[in-house]
């Protein structure tokens, strides 16, 4: 129920004079009061955000926070209804490693600490923030696997880990992820094949793989991945032949294949996709139909112009 000044200025003045002087000073604290009070966060938040500051030598972030300043005050925090939904501190010079405690953030929805400087692991406590949909930690030293439980982020729609030294393989739980719009894996050190659960991501645009050792064959199964706008497997270890099945992916614009151990011949409705503008293949065993004495590198372009 919502009142109008005047009519509690009408009330007020009703009242006998020493209620209508507590009561007007009551109401004038309300308004000063409550833009603060409406901005507050729950303690175990305050110190999670404190944690982050601390482990990653927040005294000499490009943009520091004042710790003696209420949380809506500090810089890239975003709070909604008394509790915190987004942390962008990207290209901010954070330095240092990811605090556990992060997971106390339970409304989080958006996390970028891209292009920093940190390290260690991503903790795997980080599973638990189940309001998350977008992860950017891209550009930083990470190192250690993506998190098992990561298929928990039922929310997610984004994971951006590019420029890491992340090892290990794609955790089998990551195909849960159906909301998933972008994934970024490349510039790391995954192993591994692509699953045939890869079918399940049906909402991704972006799929890169791009410089890793990962190894096998493309499965078929990429074919369901209708929404598709880019898919990178450049640098790895890729063999066998390129499904024809990715000629499904009729929304493709890149398909970036080169420097891997590919053979056989290239389906030519993969070259007739109609919105394939960028397709790299050169440094692989392909028979190329009649492009196959092509002098220079092997690309959608330079075939198309023959």
């Amino acid at each position: 129920m919502s009142i109008s000044f005047f009519t509690l200025a009408v009330g007020i003045n009703k009242l006998n004079p020493n209620i209508m002087k507590k009561a007007t000073i009551l109401f004038f604290l309300f308004i000063v009061i409550s833009p603060f009070a409406f901005s507050q966060i729950s303690s175990t938040e305050k110190n999670a955000l404190i944690d982050l500051y601390k482990s990653t030598n927040g005294d000499n972030w490009n943009t520091s926070w004042n710790l003696n300043e209420a949380p809506n005050t500090w810089y890239g925090v975003t709070i909604k209804n008394n509790t915190v939904i987004e942390v962008n501190l990207s290209m901010n010079n954070l330095n240092g490693e990811l605090p556990s405690s992060i997971s106390n953030l339970k409304s989080l929805q958006n996390l970028n600490l891209g292009f920093n400087k940190i390290y260690g692991i991503i903790p795997k406590e980080i599973t638990t923030i189940e309001s998350l949909e977008k992860i950017e930690l891209f550009m930083n030293q990470l190192e250690g696997t993506i998190p098992s439980n990561i298929g928990n982020l039922t929310n997610l729609t984004e994971l951006v880990l590019f420029n890491n030294s992340i090892t290990g393989y794609l955790p089998e739980s990551i195909f849960k992820l159906n909301k998933l719009e972008i994934l970024q894996v490349s510039s790391n050190k995954l192993t591994g094949m692509i699953s045939t659960n890869i079918k399940q991501l049906v909402n991704l645009k972006t799929l890169s793989f791009f410089d890793n050792s990962m190894y096998g064959v493309i499965p078929s199964e990429i074919g369901n991945l209708i929404n598709l706008e880019e898919l990178a497997l450049s640098n790895n270890l890729f063999e066998g032949e390129i499904p024809s099945e990715i000629s499904n992916l009729t929304k493709l614009e890149t398909l970036l294949l080169n420097n891997n151990r590919f053979i056989g011949s290239i389906n030519p409705s993969i070259l007739n996709m109609p919105k394939l503008i960028n397709f790299e293949f050169n440094n692989n065993s392909f028979e190329v139909d009649t492009y196959t004495n092509n002098s220079g590198p092997l690309t959608y372009n330079s075939l198309k112009s023959q």
